[in-house]
């Protein structure tokens, strides 16, 4: 099965999908990621840059994907490009893999990337598109320090409704976001380990398992 994971920032995946994407690679599904956006001088410094395409390249490696593609997007300015822009280069993607499931980050988080990622990818995917393209499921991931800290509006609220047991991967999945080390946190802020255990823990509890990452199911053909 092939698996599609589209995310504005890099870190998104491992926080809300990275148990998610080990179980896939532990049943040998072949997992490709799209990264939308990239860091950009003057912003960030040219080591900054190259740090975190170094952290990209190893994080890639832990999960086992097969490939992955990193749009020339800037990161934390995506309000101010084209929507038509970022839905053509996620149209290229999802045409090219055709993958069977897509993960994307939630659209109601305080981060206008996340919102505009979540946009395009919902254009592209309409249900007729889905079904010439292959795509089978949708399904949207949370984000800790974006997805919690969204304003008290009922239209932004992640409400999973897709729950997957990740008991087994949720160590790894820790130390893997210690692979960034320019996004990482310590505890206790959002994305320290003890946040992300405490998380997997709370979602795990809802379907009486150990660990558990939700989503929301978006779309499915069946």
């Amino acid at each position: 099965m092939k698996v599609l994971v589209i995310c504005a920032h890099p870190d998104d995946e491992t926080i809300g999908c990275g148990g998610t994407l080990l179980d896939h690679a532990a049943r040998g599904d072949e997992i490709y990621w799209q990264i939308i956006t990239k860091p950009h001088s003057p912003k960030w410094s040219g080591d900054a840059i190259r740090a975190k395409e170094a952290e990209v390249k190893s994080v890639a490696a832990a999960y086992r994907i097969k490939e992955y593609v990193w749009s020339d997007l800037p990161s934390t300015l995506m309000d101010t490009i084209a929507l038509s822009t970022v839905i053509d280069k996620v149209r290229s993607v999802v045409e090219r893999i055709a993958p069977e499931i897509v993960y994307v980050v939630h659209h109601g988080d305080i981060h206008t990337d996340h919102a505009v990622v979540f946009q395009a990818v919902t254009i592209v995917l309409k249900p007729f598109y889905m079904h010439k393209f292959g795509v089978r499921r949708i399904l949207s991931f949370e984000t800790l320090s974006s997805t919690e800290a969204a304003p008290p509006d009922p239209g932004r609220t992640f409400v999973p409704n897709v729950y997957r047991d990740v008991s087994a991967h949720v160590e790894r999945k820790i130390e893997v976001m210690g692979m960034y080390a320019s996004e990482a946190q310590p505890d206790p802020f959002p994305r320290g380990p003890s946040a992300l255990r405490a998380l997997a823990r709370y979602r795990g509890a809802t379907i009486g398992v150990d660990f558990a990452e939700a989503f929301m199911l978006i779309r499915e053909i069946v």
